[in-house]
């Protein structure tokens, strides 16, 4: 049995993935395919953007609709208390509609009851839309564990529109979320580790990882761009696309490494509960690149990249500067046994955890010096 489960390897996949500029206004006759009575979970500010074309569109497909108000962490309550509405109203099928959170939580309010799920990111900075997992955090928004499913959505449906009208710090941070996939996706297959889909990673699942971050490096730039504009272009797309779709099926099938396990650390302090996951992220990536032992020149470059696109490359941007407790912390959540640096090729313990922080701080400090980036500032509060 040993050996077969060596073996395995599995990509994984949502049913359906429909993106472009203006598909929201056919989301009822997609979701008429999966059920009767569907529930959109959402918060209000979202609610407010996407209700009317919703509505129009469910109402030329024939279908009902029902909104639910999303409590604002994904928490195991959260997802139970939305079951119970589901459950309750007879409803069939469960619409995640917004960011990552409000997805994850629809994604486990789904799984709870049977029910199909579909998810309709209005931003496009986590590849949480894609996947057969949520996020489940504590109502203080630490990482309390990953819940994994039988099957992905049945349907993501991303309407690039809505991405491009987004505050342009959305995108930013997905792109510090999807940097990391391969990142982690190479290491996962250096370390024979194990994947989100099961066994060890798939070529298919590496490659999607491999072509998440060529698009990233190419688009990346103009992408932010254009969106700071309010503009849907051929490179927004395609960074929509690496952000949301290659990136999901990329981390699920490649594998995650040390860059997400610093992220889920990073969660265990108050001092980061300010920034978002790609921006947690992406401080974890250059700390994976410094345990690796990557060359200075390709760690300098990455950190460049990202600061140059805004997303944070030192402990001060976290709140963590100096904060040796804090990072004590961090390290030892980050090398909890159930965490994935632990498919890293080497041992990695908190005490390497820390030091690669700290290089973190070092490296961006000085990237930004080179590029004449202002000095990091920590975040508001500290």
């Amino acid at each position: 049995m040993a050996a077969e489960s060596s073996a395995l390897r599995a990509l994984i996949s949502p049913g359906r993935y429909v993106q472009g500029n203006g598909v929201l206004t056919r989301l009822g006759e997609r979701i008429e395919k999966l059920g009767a009575n569907p529930l959109l979970l959402a918060d209000d500010v979202v609610r407010e953007i996407v209700e009317p074309t919703v509505r129009s569109s469910f109402d030329a497909a024939g279908v009902p609709v029902v909104f639910e108000r999303f409590g604002g962490t994904p928490t195991a309550a959260e997802s139970s208390r939305v079951a119970s509405v589901l459950r309750e109203k007879g409803l069939d099928v469960v619409v995640g509609v917004g960011g990552g959170a409000p997805i994850d939580t629809a994604k486990a309010a789904g799984d709870d009851l049977g029910l199909p799920v579909v998810a309709v990111p209005t931003v496009a900075s986590t590849d949480a839309p894609t996947s057969a997992l949520s996020v489940v955090y504590t109502a203080e928004g630490s990482f309390e564990a990953y819940r994994f499913y039988e099957r992905n959505p049945d349907l993501v449906v991303v309407d690039t529109g809505l991405v491009a009208g987004a505050p342009v710090g959305f995108l930013v941070s997905g792109v510090g979320d999807a940097l990391a996939t391969w990142i982690e996706a190479r290491s996962v297959v250096g370390g024979n580790g194990t994947t989100m889909a099961g066994g060890s990673p798939t070529k298919a699942g590496t490659a999607l990882a491999k072509l998440s971050w060529d698009i990233l490096w190419e688009s990346a730039p103009a992408a932010v761009r254009a969106v700071a504009h309010d503009l849907v272009t051929p490179d927004v797309e395609a960074v929509v696309e690496a952000n949301t779709l290659l990136s999901g099926l990329g981390f699920e099938s490649g594998g995650l490494a040390a860059a997400h396990a610093i992220h889920d650390g990073l969660t265990a302090v108050p001092q980061t509960h300010g920034l978002s996951h790609g921006q947690k992220v992406n401080i974890g990536s250059i700390a994976q690149l410094v345990l690796e032992g990557t060359p200075d020149a390709e760690v300098a470059e990455f950190a460049r990249f990202t600061a140059q696109l805004g997303l944070p490359t030192t402990l001060t941007e976290a709140g963590l500067a100096g904060q040796d407790q804090a990072l004590r912390s961090v390290a030892e959540a980050a090398t909890d046994p159930a965490e994935t640096i632990h498919n890293m090729r080497f041992r990695v313990g908190a005490d390497d955890v820390v030091r690669a922080l700290r290089a973190v701080e070092l490296v961006g400090r000085h990237v930004r010096a080179q590029a004449g980036l202002p000095d990091p500032r920590p975040p508001a509060g500290h």
